[in-house]
């Protein structure tokens, strides 16, 4: 990960945003009493669908089914 001082980060910020946003990669930023991450909104947005599927009980459990059901014993019909 990309280490940079709070510092840095404000003179660079723009640079900054594009970078993470295309290479979707975070940045540490390192301040004299905190660090922080910068993130594309992107990946903040699936880091929160993420964590919202999890918290769903047997979702997990669930979703490891699924991709260990072979495609051939999928159905082609959806039941809502």
């Amino acid at each position: 990960m990309k280490v940079i001082t709070a510092q840095e980060a404000q003179d660079i910020l723009q640079k900054l945003l594009e970078e993470t946003a295309v290479s979707h990669e975070p940045i540490q930023i390192t301040g004299e009493s905190s660090n922080g991450v910068l993130i594309a909104e992107e990946d903040w947005r699936s880091i929160q669908e993420t964590l919202y599927l999890l918290s769903i009980p047997g979702m997990r459990e669930s979703i490891r089914e699924g991709i260990n059901t072979p495609i051939e014993e999928c159905s082609e019909e959806l039941t809502w």
